[in-house]
């Protein structure tokens, strides 16, 4: 098998395990949008592998495969930062939710006594 079929049916074998952990309510539809491009763009650079290189030539890297490790990087960069954010946001909200309690249970005591 060739690595431009092998390459398209890691694409797709990708795809259809991000449609399942959905399905399965495993992953939240917001974050499968990273794993599908990666699916996606796996498949394209299997069924046309001369984009990496074209690519890489338009961009000045003269060897393409660094290319595909700058942008997979690149990627992984801006996967992590995403999700930090996603962090920060849900902790804050949940610092917030904590003190709203606090305050709750604060006025319930109050009004008990």
């Amino acid at each position: 098998m060739s690595y431009q079929v092998t390459s398209a049916v890691i694409g797709f074998i990708i795809a259809g395990t991000i449609f399942w952990l959905i399905r399965v309510d495993h992953l939240h539809s917001r974050h499968a949008v990273w794993w599908f491009l990666i699916a996606f763009f796996v498949m394209i650079l299997g069924i046309f592998p001369q984009l990496l290189d074209n690519t890489a030539q338009l961009l000045g890297v003269n060897y393409p495969p660094t290319l595909l490790f700058i942008l997979g990087f690149g990627m992984i960069l801006i996967k992590v930062l995403s999700i930090d954010i996603h962090q920060s946001v849900l902790e804050r909200k949940v610092r917030r939710l904590a003190q709203r309690l606090a305050i709750l249970e604060s006025d319930s005591r109050s009004d008990h006594n």
